[in-house]
């Protein structure tokens, strides 16, 4: 008797989403891959008195933007943090951001 694969296996598969329904095309997106700053215009280091440049890998609200989103290496992701964290305590950039008191 031949082996039937109608069962439950079957099954489990189309709950996953794998079994690629009927009237379901896949399609194909091209993303751009982030390249790091510091490598692409050869900057061996980053000081923490430029913060111009630092302004760009802080968020407005005075977090760091992870590497997933700038697109650091990480090498230049850990030099930016320490040189970030320099700029806050030399008082060059705010810990957090600041917020009006009429908003209390």
């Amino acid at each position: 008797m031949p082996y039937d694969h109608s069962g439950p296996q079957d099954d489990r598969q189309n709950r996953r989403g794998g079994g690629g329904g009927v009237g379901r095309a896949k399609k194909k997106s091209f993303h751009r891959r982030k390249v790091c700053r510091f490598c692409a215009d050869h900057i061996k280091t980053v000081d923490y008195k430029d913060v111009k440049t630092l302004r760009v890998f802080v968020t407005e609200r005075g977090k760091i933007v992870p590497r997933r989103i700038s697109g650091n290496c990480a090498k230049h992701q850990r030099l930016l943090t320490r040189t970030v964290l320099r700029a806050r305590y030399m008082a060059l950039l705010p810990y957090t951001a600041m917020v009006p008191s009429s908003q209390y």
